[in-house]
């Protein structure tokens, strides 16, 4: 209430049936083969996805679009290994292309929502139809629920199979701290001053969001952080502007979305790709001052 009141979060939401459906088992909690018994529960069969390493500490069980989850916390003692590359890289993330290496590696994006869009607007005007608390209207809700757990699930594979790829084959990834936030404000404005191109900015925010750029730096930091690699998070200024070859910094130099072309040497090169070079170049000069503390994971 105190945030909200300062303005800073929305409005305290009981929990309730259908919200966040999740529930903790602090102790008491064992696992044999492909069975976990729960206090007051019992027995109860899963599918263990992986093998349960160490000490259980707690057990949460969740239900997402009408599937129920549980999941294991344990302790147990991490050996931070020596990362087995030695290689360095910069990363720069966009929306026509999501990931640019440094290397030339170019990755494009799943897009997961843009995909469904159109389907998913049609499933909300059917729920919209009925009548809210009907059984028709749950069966909606429901299949709503799945879509979205499936649009999650298809951006989720995604980024952990890139970053588990970026993070074997590199020691040092130099990325881009984008403020997600920042980026993806309204540009409604305000009655007295209304913004511009509304439309067009509100299809940006979408495209952005359907990217995942922040869950992506987050797999990295720690899929690093367990193979004895580092992350180095770079300030994105001016480094679409900037040219890799001379260091001549101009809006001049990146007249076209794709084509970089520096105005003080020629130097001609793909616009990601360009900024890819800056940002590992950043990267390694925060490297060589030692300064990874709070830019490094």
């Amino acid at each position: 209430m105190r945030d909200f009141l300062a303005g800073s979060k929305g409005m305290p939401r009981f929990k309730k049936k259908g919200r966040h459906d999740s529930f903790r088992f602090p102790q008491g909690v064992k696992v044999e083969q492909k069975k976990i018994y729960l206090p007051k529960i019992g027995w109860v069969k899963f599918r263990k996805s992986r093998e349960i390493e160490g000490t259980i500490k707690n057990v949460t069980v969740s239900r997402l679009a009408g599937k129920w989850y549980v999941s294991i916390q344990v302790e147990r003692e991490q050996v931070v290994p020596n990362h087995p590359s030695r290689s360095v890289i910069g990363i720069d993330l966009g929306v026509a292309l999501f990931a640019t290496l440094s290397d030339g590696q170019v990755f494009m994006p799943v897009d997961s929502f843009k995909v469904c869009q159109k389907k998913l607007a049609k499933q909300q005007r059917n729920l919209a139809r009925k009548v809210k608390g009907s059984e028709n209207w749950k069966k909606q809700k429901s299949a709503i629920q799945k879509m979205h757990a499936k649009i999650a699930n298809k951006r989720n594979d995604y980024l952990h199979k890139l970053s588990t790829n970026i993070s074997k084959n590199h020691v040092v990834i130099c990325l881009e701290d984008l403020k997600v936030k920042n980026l993806t404000r309204s540009a409604k404005g305000t009655r007295d001053k209304p913004g511009k191109n509304i439309a067009a900015k509100s299809g940006l925010n979408r495209s952005i969001l359907d990217q995942g750029w922040y869950e992506f730096k987050r797999q990295l930091m720690y899929k690093q952080t367990w193979r004895g690699g580092h992350v180095v998070l770079v300030d994105p200024k001016y480094s679409s502007q900037k040219c890799s070859n001379c260091g001549f910094t101009s809006a001049e130099n990146r007249r076209t979305q794709a084509n970089f072309n520096c105005i003080s040497c020629n130097y001609v090169l793909n616009a990601d790709l360009n900024a890819a070079k800056n940002i590992l170049a950043a990267g390694l000069a925060v490297l060589a001052c030692g300064d990874i503390g709070q830019d490094a994971a």
